[in-house]
């Protein structure tokens, strides 16, 4: 089959990271794979150099820019269309808000056989000022009629997205968002190596994140946290993988708290690094206020780290209670105090849930998985399109 992928931007993100491995797991299947994306890179890096060797036709659309511009807006609209009645692709599959309305508007217009949307993440959700919320909500309801199949990667956006009504539950195919797997074998990394490079004693035990350092990423929930489970934990190190435009703010309060020698921050790495740095944590916490999968949850988890993680969206399907971490409810400070601290005093159940999270998803959450699951997705439904969307 013809196939073009559509995103927003190929920053460092999960969405981003699921696309490009979809579509080279897709061309290595014998698909002639087309990926589209805006020029916009970002603070979280580029995924561009990646794309460009992944052995499949690339195209930038200059006018596919994540800000809402009704000018620009509609010249990508007609340059989509215009992109899709020459490449005549057999499906068109979306990803991220902005491509996903333009890119399906477009298919519809170019009359694309088949028009598949992936939800990595609500577009509408609890973040958002209500105006916001209710306008994408409207949008993504316009854009269903247009849209003949979803994948979801997580099970939460299936049932959330049938429950704002954006289409029946048999228009949904939950495939759970693939890595390399290989990467994340904790056989592979010096753990003793990492932890003196960060400055820590062999002792230290290490809760590391992996997010942008940004609003509604849960830092001011973990910064409330920190000085109380220190003064209980003296042994507490944290390790904060990313950067973004709170980092100064982040890196103040830290000061003011007296805890910015327990804390590392690594700045901007590259993805191949992430491995190696979680291997080096004794256990993770993510506390997004909005997430689809949380994918370092799983990456953790396949290193054999726990986990922490809120109870919203996807994250439940990853943070298993007793099995792989501890959930603890969405904005409980006390709940989440306890989590740190039980995990943190306990190396033996460190160990049960970090192993028993590997056994779980090393199949779950393998890229190949993915793109298997795509393809048979793909040809189940070849010819059931209706060339303009449901």
């Amino acid at each position: 089959m013809r196939i073009c992928h559509l995103i927003t931007r190929l920053i460092i993100g999960g969405a981003q990271e699921n696309t490009i491995l979809s579509c080279e797991g897709l061309a290595e299947l014998g698909h002639e794979v087309h990926l589209i994306a805006g020029p916009q890179t970002g603070p979280e890096g580029s995924l561009w150099r990646r794309a460009e060797q992944g052995g499949y036709e690339l195209h930038r659309v200059a006018q596919l820019r994540r800000e809402v511009n009704p000018l620009a807006d509609l010249g990508c609209l007609f340059e989509l269309t215009k992109l899709y009645r020459r490449l005549a692709p057999d499906v068109v599959h979306t990803h991220s808000s902005k491509a996903g309305i333009v890119g399906r508007a477009a298919a519809a217009r170019a009359r694309v056989p088949l028009v598949i949307h992936s939800i990595h993440g609500m577009s509408f959700n609890r973040t958002q000022p209500l105006a916001a919320r209710l306008l994408y909500h409207e949008l993504e309801r316009v854009c269903s009629l247009w849209t003949d199949h979803f994948v979801c990667v997580a099970e939460a956006m299936t049932r959330q997205a049938v429950e704002a009504g954006l289409g029946e539950a048999e228009r949904f195919t939950t495939v759970y968002s693939g890595m390399e797997v290989e990467r994340f074998d904790p056989g592979r990394y010096d753990r003793r190596a990492i932890r003196r490079d960060w400055g820590f004693e062999d002792d230290a035990v290490v809760v590391g994140t992996v997010a942008r350092l940004f609003s509604n990423k849960g830092y001011e929930q973990l910064l409330e946290v920190m000085p109380a489970c220190r003064q209980q934990a003296d042994k507490l190190r944290f390790v904060w993988v990313g950067d973004g435009p709170y980092r100064e703010r982040y890196l103040g309060r830290l000061e003011r708290m007296g805890m910015r020698d327990q804390v590392h921050l690594t700045g901007l790495v590259d993805p191949a690094r992430v491995p190696e740095l979680l291997a080096g944590m004794d256990l993770v916490v993510h506390l997004s206020q909005w997430e689809g999968l949380p994918r370092v949850l799983a990456q953790a988890l396949l290193l054999e780290v726990p986990v922490v993680s809120f109870d919203n969206d996807g994250a439940p399907e990853v943070t298993l209670q007793g099995r792989t971490g501890e959930l603890v409810p969405l904005n409980d400070l006390e709940g989440l105090s306890r989590a740190l601290l039980k995990l943190a005093g306990d190396a033996a159940l460190r160990r049960r849930y970090g192993r028993s999270g590997r056994q779980l998803f090393l199949e779950r959450f393998d890229h190949r998985v993915m793109v298997r699951r795509l393809d048979q997705l793909y040809r189940s439904l070849r010819g059931k399109g209706t060339g303009s969307g449901k």
